[in-house]
Formats: structure tokens, sequence, C-alpha cells
């Protein structure tokens, strides 16, 4: 059997922050390695975050690069070999080129779980490596199974095997309710989400402990391991808990997270960054953007300078027409009017009005 390596990314964001310490605090006999993919486009703060939980850690986190020996930025070379294209929601060559490729490169063959900080309150799995020897496990949510892992054990063939599976390794008064369930198959009315629920509704540490031992029938990289403490974790972590760990802990929370005023028609509000990652990313909301501009001047004009050849960073709309007086006044109050709405305004982070603004779910690019 081979080593299986434990190894967590640091996006630069809060979740994967959080999840570092959580598991450095709670699993210390996880051996996890943490990597960040570097993209020369970060803002300082993501340094700074990065060095205190080294600090924190009592260990380097290992800095990854697409191509290491060229002499331009990691973006820039790239920017060049797609011809000036910059990447979109919907062409995230990026993501691919800088994050992805350069993770695998770095994980190579070996049996791999890799740790994601997607959290309780989330509906959605990230974007992740499809290498069969990369194996995600997310332990924030209810359930820190992929769901790959779930189709493979839910599957209505495994019935028996479950059943066997929990009267050997679950307590006798939970197995009997968890059997229950297990010998109902799969079926239009009641579909795979639901037997899943109903499951982990029972036990989750119950559920877990089938899984990991129908994953040993398997070739997943769980399978190599003797135990697994997490399959015993009943936590589920949300946003507040997040931000609780990271100040807690000392590391404390990205400045790019809270809240800066600005003060537009006499009325006071609030603007700030939504997410880590690089200071031009295509994701930002357009109150973000503005944040950029009046708080990191250079950077903006930075990012200005990509859009050329037709190439902008939104669809709708140019770097150059965002900043006059204008449109900065109206994005403006826009935000004042999506604050008033928002019952959270006394939290110090403005997370939950950003992402509510135009409904993207990603809070990093690579997690």
């Amino acid at each position: 059997m081979k080593k299986v390596k434990h190894v967590l990314g640091i996006s630069g964001g809060k979740d994967s922050a959080a999840l570092a310490i959580y598991l450095h605090d709670k699993y210390p006999q996880l051996d996890v390695e943490y990597y960040f993919c570097e993209t020369d486009k970060e803002l300082d703060e993501t340094y700074r975050l990065i060095e205190n939980l080294e600090v924190y850690f009592g260990k380097k986190i290992r800095k990854l690069r697409a191509v290491p020996n060229s002499p331009e930025d990691q973006f820039d070379h790239f920017l060049k070999l797609y011809g000036n294209f910059l990447p979109s929601a919907n062409a995230r060559w990026c993501t691919r080129a800088m994050k992805l490729e350069p993770f695998e490169a770095y994980i190579g063959s070996a049996p791999t779980i890799s740790y994601v900080g997607i959290r309780g309150d989330e509906d959605r799995e990230g974007y992740i490596s499809h290498k069969e020897n990369i194996q995600p496990i997310f332990p924030f949510r209810k359930n820190i199974w992929s769901q790959e892992i779930v189709n493979q054990t839910l599957s209505n063939k495994n019935i028996e095997l479950l059943k066997d599976i929990s009267f050997q390794f679950v307590p006798v008064d939970k197995s009997k309710q968890l059997i229950k369930i297990l010998e109902t198959p799969l079926s239009f009315q009641y579909n795979q989400n639901r037997k899943l629920n109903d499951l982990l509704t029972i036990s989750i540490s119950g559920f877990n402990k089938i899984v990991f031992e129908f994953l040993k029938t398997t070739d997943y990289p769980v399978s190599q391991l003797e135990d697994f403490p997490l399959i015993e974790n009943e936590d589920v972590l949300v946003r507040d808990d997040i931000f609780k760990i990271l100040e807690d802990s000392g590391v404390g929370v990205p400045e790019y997270y809270k809240k800066v005023e600005f003060e537009v028609d006499g009325q006071k509000g609030f603007y700030s960054r939504s997410r880590s990652g690089c200071y031009f990313c295509f994701f930002q909301q357009k109150i973000e953007w503005v944040w950029l501009y009046e708080n990191h001047r250079n950077l903006f004009e930075k990012a200005m300078s990509y859009e050329k050849d037709g190439y902008t960073w939104m669809q709708d709309e140019k770097l150059e027409d965002i900043i006059k007086p204008e449109r900065i006044k109206q994005i403006k109050l826009d935000q004042l009017k999506r604050a008033a709405k928002n019952s959270n305004q006394k939290s110090p982070f403005l997370i939950d009005i950003l992402q509510e603004a135009e409904g993207e779910g990603c809070a990093a690019c690579f997690i």
C-alpha cells in the first residue's frame, strides 16, 4: 500500500484558511501538506494571511508555480499564450493553467486526500480535480463525501453489503434505524438526496463508518487508510464559524473582507471585497471594482491596461467606464439599497450582501 498524502490548498480566502486551522487543531495526527498556487496577481493581504498561517502551523506553505522558470509573471505568461484573451466565467483558463495543472503535477500519482473548505451552508462541490488518485473530503459539511462517492455507495446493488457493514461497525441502536433506510431502494419517489439526508439525520458518524468500510472495497485513496478520524466528525460549520476560527486563532481575517466606509449623496455606506484571488478577478461585482479603484488605484490601472483588442473583464462594461464619476455614484447608490435590505449590517463584513448582489456562488477560483 502506498502512503496516502493529505493536502489542503490555501486560496487566500477565509474558508480554506479556517479549514487549515481547524484540521491543524482538531486532527493533529493528520500530516497535512499545505500549498498555494501563485498567479503573481494576488493582493499583498493574501501573502500576509499565508505568513500568519505559517507562523501558526510552524511550517511553510508550499508555493506552486505553473511555469517556475518564466521571467514573466505567471498570469502574463499564459495571457500571451492565449492571445490576450482574458479569462471569464465561461473560459476559466486561469484556473486550469495556474491552479489545477500545477496542483496535479505536484500530486503526481500518489493516492491523495484533498481537504476542501466548502461550508455547511453552501450547496456546491467546488472546482476540484477529477484525477482518480485524488479524493476530495469536505470537513465543514454534514456530508464529508463527494457526490461521486455517494453515488457509488448508495447504488441499489450495494444494499445488502451496506446492511452487513452497518451490523458490524455501527452501534446497535443506530444500525437498526440505518438499516431500515438502507434497505429501501432508490426510486423516482425515493431519490438519492432524500435517502442521504435520512441516513445523515439518524447518524452522521454512523453513515461515515458505512461509507468508510464500503470504500475499502474500492481503489479510492481513503481505502488505503487503516483508520480515518474524520468519520467521527459531526461538526457542521457555517460562515460565522469561519470568521470565529480566524479571529480566535490570532491568524485574523484578511483585510480585504473588512468593510471600508464611503459616502455618496450625503449617505454613508460600506464596501469591501467578497473573494480572494487575483485583484482583477472577473467574478468581482461592480462595487468591488470601485473598491479596488478607490483603495488600490495602481492595481486598478494595471487591470485596466489588460483591456485591449476588444477583451474586457466584464461583458457589459469597460473598466474605463465604470470609474466615471456618475457611474461610481450609481454603483454606490445601488450598494446602499442592497445594504438597506440586509439584516446583517452590524457585521464587520459584507460577504452576504456582495454574494447576494449578483448570485455568484464561487468564492474562490480554486479550492
